[in-house]
């Protein structure tokens, strides 16, 4: 019988030693400042954009039947941003919208991109955002400078913030530093240079990738000059942007051939892609095009091979994190201010509100914090006590 219970006393030294690493490997972890662990938690798909929400600006400045595949460029990429996560009220679509259901379409309530239509990019399921003479120089140029009349509804406005990556992707005819509105009017690359200077100075974006698809695309982004964008285009000056094939029960080209290649490769990328922009660059082949796309990094802080196509393309779900004497300092300003936060001078125009869709994470108090952890504490240093004592305890009954 002593023997017996001399065999259990190294399993119950197992026991207790074992309690011991458990209680020290807690009290380490719990140890490291809330501020370090918040940060390691919302770092860990931080891919260095330093964005918490994706956006889509997608044009369609063309109309009429004829150019059917202009709009079927533009649905494409809609539905490639919506695959990839970008939600429908982060997307705007400008798009004339007299295809689908234009007299001469064998195939009423569709729009197609290859000549098999094996793929209804129209269906049931798309939200024109501008339709038909509401796709103008003026409305795009009000879009992304935010300078839109009150009373737009919010689903036609882009709601960005210096945390927003946003694509914006451009198809119709063009030529030599312009692009043509529905053959009415014409937007320069001096107009979008100019617009993308007025949205980093009104902090209404972190980064932008703007892609065209138009003869002479390359010569879009010449003059570009704010920092944060990259750029890319279907063809160089002098040089035609091609259309990729024929359907013959349609009658029409159905898709350009550049568009057609970027969202070949996109078919191949998911929500959770580590491909790179540098991937999607070295997939152009000219031969296969009809033309050579050109891209413009120059302005770009990050390296083309370290940056995600998803930070573009796909959606995110990225929380915030501010520093708690960031939020302190801000309770105590409103605290002290004796203006209401929702007063307004007499004369001042009232600005809509807008709200960023960051989802904010709030640290406790201090005072709450350490409580909390004092509590936490303590019920550990008492349970160790318990298990020690009744680990003792049997040892000394089973000798």
């Amino acid at each position: 019988m002593f023997s017996m219970r001399f065999q259990l006393l190294p399993q119950a030294c197992l026991l207790l030693l074992t309690c011991f690493v458990a209680w020290a490997v807690g009290s380490s972890g719990s140890s490291a400042p809330a501020g370090e662990r918040a940060a390691d938690f919302f770092s860990r798909h931080d891919s260095g954009s330093g964005h918490t929400n994706n956006w889509a600006v997608l044009v369609c400045a063309s109309r009429y039947w004829f150019n059917y595949r202009h709009m079927a460029n533009a649905l494409g990429m809609y539905r490639t941003v919506k695959r990839l996560g970008i939600p429908d009220s982060n997307i705007i679509l400008m798009l004339a919208d007299d295809v689908a259901c234009n007299a001469r379409n064998k195939f009423a309530g569709s729009v197609y991109a290859e000549a098999g239509r094996h793929l209804d990019l129209y269906g049931n399921n798309i939200e024109v955002d501008y339709r038909g003479y509401e796709v103008t120089v003026e409305n795009f140029i009000r879009l992304l400078t935010g300078r839109v009349d009150p009373s737009m509804p919010r689903s036609k406005r882009l709601l960005t913030d210096d945390h927003s990556n946003i694509f914006v992707y451009m198809t119709g005819h063009g030529g030599n530093e312009f692009l043509k509105f529905q053959d009415q009017e014409e937007i320069s690359a001096f107009d979008i240079a100019d617009a993308f200077e007025q949205m980093w100075q009104k902090k209404r974006y972190n980064e932008i990738l703007f892609m065209i698809d138009t003869c002479q695309a390359n010569t879009m982004y010449s003059q570009i000059y704010s920092p944060n964008i990259l750029a890319t285009g279907s063809s160089q000056i002098e040089e035609n942007s091609y259309s990729y094939e024929n359907d013959n029960d349609i009658g029409v080209s159905v898709i350009d051939s550049y568009t057609h290649y970027v969202l070949k490769f996109m078919e191949g990328i998911n929500k959770t892609s580590q491909a790179f922009m540098q991937d999607l660059f070295d997939s152009y082949d000219p031969v296969k095009i009809y033309s050579h796309p050109g891209i413009r990094s120059d302005l770009f802080r990050r390296p083309l091979d370290k940056t995600l196509i998803t930070d573009f393309f796909g959606g995110i779900a990225q929380a915030e994190a501010f520093p708690l004497q960031d939020i302190v300092g801000s309770s105590n300003h409103h605290e002290n201010d004796p203006t209401p936060p929702t007063s307004q001078k007499p004369d001042t125009p009232s600005v809509p509100v807008v709200l960023s869709p960051t989802v904010v994470s709030l640290p406790r108090l201090t005072g709450e914090t350490h409580a909390w952890d004092n509590r936490w504490k303590e019920v550990r240093k008492w349970t160790s006590i318990f298990v020690v004592g009744c680990l003792v305890s049997w040892v000394s009954f089973v000798r």
